[in-house]
């Protein structure tokens, strides 16, 4: 179905879009309307092969008789490397600018950064367009930045802050510095913050403090938190696209309209979007002074907003971070292990 704000996005404005899913069936649609990528990581490959499993099972033949993390390693690989051929055409038509698929390292070594480096490496041999993902922690930065000075294409994921997308930035342009100086080409480079969870956290906590917060400055933070980090990020001259991702509703998408990022959006998302008629940029447009009032009184909100709140030895700490990370390898790399070949 053809999605005529995608197209209006995409034709119009600096903005991009990934599709974020590992359902194979809706990838001809979403490339129709505008998509230049995918977006994974081990919860959705887990819930592409399970929801699909009858198409996904010929291509996962290399897994059999594997067992625990080599399985789950050779079953991404596989659905990486399936998607990855989709999206080459558009790899190569743009000369590496577009046309990725994401990869994401075990979950499980978040603090390892020598074995997200290893980890990285591996990923990126398995297909020209693999982007790899690598957690938004102190060890994941020194990762992103070794990788992205090898000339490899990364994400900066399980972030969002501020703070955190920024230092995700600093350490690819580091990276992207270095490579160039070692006269190798560089790959692309990608700061996410999951808006959406942002979001659902500082509910939670709110919540838990008796805090009488309205829900329109609830659903305000993660707007918030990017579109501080893209102003910061564009004063310091930071290649890095930035990638909100998790969007809860249409309006994560739409008041960040007109931007240069590179927005990951899931299916509910895409089709709620078909119905939007609001065809213009909202990018410059502040966060409300008074969501903002709202917000501050959740100390952490503070640390997500103010750069100098949340020190990057802190960034495995934060809590959407460690609940993620655990949702990641509970629900998706170790639930991938059990999938029946």
């Amino acid at each position: 179905m053809s999605n005529a704000y995608l197209k209006w996005l995409t034709e119009n404005t600096e903005t991009a879009w990934w599709t974020d899913t590992a359902d194979y069936s809706t990838m001809d649609e979403a490339i129709a309307n505008g998509a230049v990528g995918c977006t994974t990581n081990p919860v959705i490959v887990c819930k592409g092969i399970n929801s699909d499993p009858d198409f996904w099972r010929p291509y996962l033949k290399s897994a059999e008789g594997l067992t625990g993390d080599e399985k789950t390693i050779e079953i991404i690989r596989c659905v990486t490397v399936k998607i990855a051929e989709k999206f080459l055409p558009i790899y190569e038509a743009t000369n590496g600018a577009h046309g990725y698929v994401c990869a994401q390292v075990n979950p499980k070594k978040q603090g390892d950064s020598e074995a997200m480096i290893e980890m990285g490496r591996r990923l990126a041999s398995w297909a020209p367009n693999v982007a790899v993902k690598i957690p938004g922690t102190a060890a994941g930065l020194r990762a992103l930045e070794e990788l992205t000075a090898e000339g490899i294409t990364t994400v900066g994921t399980v972030s969002f802050t501020a703070p955190q997308a920024v230092a995700i930035a600093a350490a690819q342009q580091r990276g992207l510095e270095r490579c160039r100086a070692a006269g190798k080409k560089p790959g692309a480079v990608f700061s996410v913050i999951m808006v959406g969870r942002l979001d659902d956290y500082l509910r939670d906590i709110a919540k838990d403090m008796q805090l009488d917060i309205p829900e329109s400055a609830l659903t305000s933070a993660g707007t918030a938190a990017i579109k501080k980090a893209y102003r910061e990020c564009k004063a310091r001259g930071y290649e890095a696209k930035l990638m909100p991702a998790a969007m809860r509703g249409t309006y994560h998408a739409t008041l960040l309209s007109g931007s240069n990022m590179t927005f990951s959006l899931a299916g509910n998302i895409i089709a709620a979007l078909e119905n939007e008629k609001d065809f213009a940029p909202h990018i410059d447009e502040d966060v409300a002074a008074e969501a903002i009032e709202q917000l501050n009184k959740i100390p952490e909100f503070v640390r997500a907003y103010n750069f100098e709140a949340l020190p990057e030895a802190e960034f495995i700490r934060f809590g959407a971070t460690q609940r993620t990370l655990s949702q990641f390898v509970e629900m998706g790399w170790s639930s991938i292990a059990n999938f029946k070949l």
